[in-house]
């Protein structure tokens, strides 16, 4: 079985306006550091466009018809100070969030041993009802639980190394003792949320917020002495990733200190977790990374170590 990677020419065209840091240019410096010989074996895919029912399971129909009706016709409409809409985003969110819908189809069925995910607007801030920044429609949540209801598995962990903590993932997991959220962010940074006590409502839910200017050393610990053991406790049927890179020491964004290795580190632990408990099934799909050199590196890093799984 080989690694899949699932993307689509919209999320280019997902235009944020000059100077906004989610831009197109992330998403074609990933998609040409994918295109090396060390990636000759990908199993490149399309990602079809997410149905109305895939997103209705995590966020209301109301509000999936007014991010919708929002999109203009033309040049740029903003949902808040962050959030940019152009006529292409709404294509571009519904291929993101049909992305990760179809990569856990591929690797629940055995078609796929994983899958990567690449493509934007990114998900893990957007809440069941709110979008935020640079988020529409929660991506993973979508497929989290697309993997539930299509799949019949009951336990699926969310694991989320994004510099940013993903509010909309906790807001939607964190009463559902069934779905496992936890996250390593850099702490006192936006959103302002994923606190340490913060628990959810059966123990699913695990925040470490690191101090500025933490590294490797400080990163790894908390995986190892936080994160993975209430992943083993909680013993999932399906691993899935929220991929930011925006810890990276490069990243104009935030000041934490992790490179390209610490990445290949926690990709292969994940590794190692879901050949245990699950079959070896990972999803993972972008989210955030704002040094496009850094971020191309680093995620084709992630890639690369998810092939050797």
């Amino acid at each position: 079985m080989y690694t899949s990677l699932f993307s689509h020419p919209s999320c280019i065209d997902h235009d944020t306006g000059i100077g906004h840091p989610e831009c197109p240019e992330r998403l074609k410096a990933v998609l040409a550091a994918l295109e090396g010989e060390a990636f000759h074996f990908l199993d490149r895919r399309i990602a079809p466009r997410a149905e109305i029912e895939q997103l209705a399971r995590v966020h209301p129909i109301s509000y999936i018809e007014r991010v919708l009706a929002a999109i203009p016709a033309e040049g740029h409409v903003e949902l808040d100070n962050d959030t940019v809409l152009c006529p292409s985003s709404g294509e571009a969110a519904l291929r993101a969030a049909g992305a990760v819908c179809a990569a856990v189809d591929a690797v629940m069925s055995g078609e796929a041993r994983n899958a990567f995910c690449a493509t934007r607007p990114p998900g893990h801030h957007a809440e069941a009802a709110r979008a935020m920044g640079f988020c529409l429609f929660n991506n993973v949540a979508v497929g989290a639980e697309h993997a539930r209801k299509v799949h019949g598995i009951s336990r699926v962990a969310v694991i989320d190394f994004d510099v940013h903590h993903g509010n909309g993932t906790q807001d939607i997991f964190q009463n559902d003792p069934g779905l496992f959220y936890a996250s390593t962010h850099q702490a006192h940074l936006y959103p302002n949320t994923g606190l340490l006590e913060e628990r959810g409502v059966a123990d699913n839910i695990v925040n470490v917020p690191l101090p500025e200017m933490a590294g490797s050393p400080e990163f790894r610990h908390a995986m190892m002495t936080r994160i993975f053991p209430a992943l083993e406790h909680f013993q999932p049927e399906l691993i899935m990733i929220s991929a930011g890179f925006d810890a990276h020491t490069r990243d104009p964004l935030a000041s934490l200190h992790l490179v390209d290795d610490d990445y290949v580190w926690v990709t292969r632990k994940l590794g190692e977790f879901a050949r245990e408990y699950c079959g070896a099934r990972i999803v993972s799909t972008l989210e955030g990374g704002y040094d496009i050199r850094a971020l191309a590196s680093s995620c084709a890093a992630h890639v690369q170590e998810l092939m050797a799984a």
